[in-house]
């Protein structure tokens, strides 16, 4: 099972300097991928930017979207150009991990619509697809630039009810779980490898998942605190959040372990808090 690592481009006090040296750290340390997550109403960096600023700085590791929100970016033309930016300036890193999301605020700050937004990411997933295929669109033609791998990046569709497996087996490369246990993982590869038959695809779907994980000193309280804050919104389900996290070597190699007995073929860390030493701390509980 390969291991990536997330960005602190969401935790509070983010700052240039710890975005790129994180970045830098992670792959020089053979971390397989460098995540991050999505939200308009909160002070995180902006996942796509992100990463493009990680793709000045590294040469080897995936950049991974885990994932963005189709549904309320409403310019799809432009979202598949930022994507393919993103992809050019990495030489192809790019895995694009997508799905609905569920944050009304989000939305209503993107002057999206909440309902339907699972119809709307089938229909921009069609459309990202036109678009990498160069389908043209105006005088000048397509809109670029061309995908370094034909069609477009990897695309990696979130979610956990039946619409969201059919929606990975239809249109994506694989399903990534945003949050659970290796339990609930299993399930829900069970569910996608079923979907991905029922699809008449070939071959298997690549199966992705998170978790949170900060150690060393001060590890609980920063998983405490920050994930209390980012999930909020979510009321009680945030204390279950803050319970899963991985706060130690220990807990973080089960997680591992458990992960990948229930075929998981990515998990990606994320971090509780932005101190870069926390790559070279995780590296040495699980590479």
């Amino acid at each position: 099972m390969d291991i990536g690592i997330g960005l602190p481009a969401t935790i509070p006090g983010v700052d240039r300097d710890s975005v790129l040296d994180w970045s830098r750290r992670a792959d020089e340390r053979g971390f397989a991928s460098l995540g991050v997550i999505d939200r308009i109403v909160y002070p995180n960096y902006e996942p796509l930017i992100a990463l493009a600023a990680a793709a000045a700085v590294t040469e080897r590791i995936r950049l991974t979207t885990a994932i963005l929100i189709g549904p309320y970016r409403l310019n799809t033309a432009l979202l598949a150009k930022q994507v393919a930016t993103v992809d050019s300036l990495s030489s192809g890193r790019l895995v694009l991990g997508i799905a609905i999301g569920a944050r009304a605020d989000d939305y209503e700050a993107s002057g999206a619509p909440l309902e339907g937004r699972g119809r709307r990411l089938e229909q921009q997933l069609e459309e990202l697809e036109r678009l990498w295929s160069g389908e043209e669109r105006g005088f000048a033609g397509g809109v670029g630039p061309p995908p370094i791998s034909q069609g477009g990046p990897a695309v990696i569709v979130g979610g956990q009810v039946d619409a969201a497996f059919r929606r990975a087996a239809r249109f994506g490369d694989g399903w990534i779980m945003g949050g659970g246990t290796p339990d609930d993982f299993g399930a829900g590869a069970e569910q996608m490898r079923r979907a991905w038959s029922e699809a008449g695809r070939d071959g298997a779907p690549r199966l992705m998942a998170l978790c949170y994980f900060a150690v060393g000193d001060g590890a609980a309280e920063a998983a405490d605190s920050y994930l209390h804050d980012y999930y909020g919104f979510a009321g009680g389900y945030a204390d279950q959040i803050v319970a899963g996290a991985a706060t130690d070597e220990e807990a973080i190699k089960r997680y591992v372990s458990g992960f990948a007995e229930a075929g998981c073929h990515e998990l990606i860390c994320f971090p509780c808090s932005k101190d870069p030493t926390q790559v070279d701390l995780l590296a040495g509980a699980v590479l």
